[in-house]
């Protein structure tokens, strides 16, 4: 599972030399505005790289994060994850970021799908879901098009720089998926 390739990016698993590719999109205060960390300092971007490279290191691995490399320019653009939340319901959690500088382009939809995907068929799960800020509509429309339906809206469950934030959840099932 070390390079999964796409059509149009690729992820690798994170490493610790990526920390400055990151940083050039964790530090920018519109990558953050939704969510409850950021925008990073350098020891805050640091920190996340070895907290990554620490969860990799856990047995059983619950935590699955790579950098996403838009293939044409071989430059790091964003990342993506799985969580597995619950081995025994089967249940994990996919999450992505992406520069602005490359929103709108389809990358995070493609990162999305491949995460999906991985849960999917290497881990066996049953259920994927995902969160956002109801006011991020792009992520929302990112989570539609990966075949998710959204379940609900949770009331005020993250605090976030201005205060508590409203989250849509949005899962996809093993067999929906297949049906994709």
């Amino acid at each position: 599972m070390e390079v999964i390739n796409g059509n149009t990016i690729k992820l690798r698993q994170i490493m610790e030399k990526d920390w400055p590719d990151i940083h050039t999109y964790a530090s920018l205060p519109e990558v953050s505005r939704f969510q409850p960390w950021g925008p990073n300092t350098e020891e805050d971007t640091k920190a996340f790289v070895n907290q990554i490279l620490n969860d990799a290191k856990v047995r059983p691995r619950t935590r699955y994060v790579y950098v996403i490399i838009e293939k044409e320019l071989n430059k790091i653009i964003g990342s993506s994850e799985l969580n597995i939340r619950d081995f025994s319901n089967r249940t994990g959690e996919v999450a992505y970021i992406v520069h602005p500088d490359y929103w709108g382009k389809g990358y995070a939809t493609e990162a999305a799908r491949l995460m999906t995907k991985l849960g999917f068929t290497a881990f066996n799960l049953h259920r994927i879901f995902a969160t956002c800020d109801t006011r991020n509509i792009g992520s929302a429309k990112v989570l539609e098009k990966v075949g998710m339906t959204l379940e609900g809206r949770m009331r005020e469950d993250v605090l976030i720089k201005d205060g508590w934030r409203d989250s849509y959840l949005f899962s996809i099932l093993e067999h929906e998926w297949k049906a994709r």
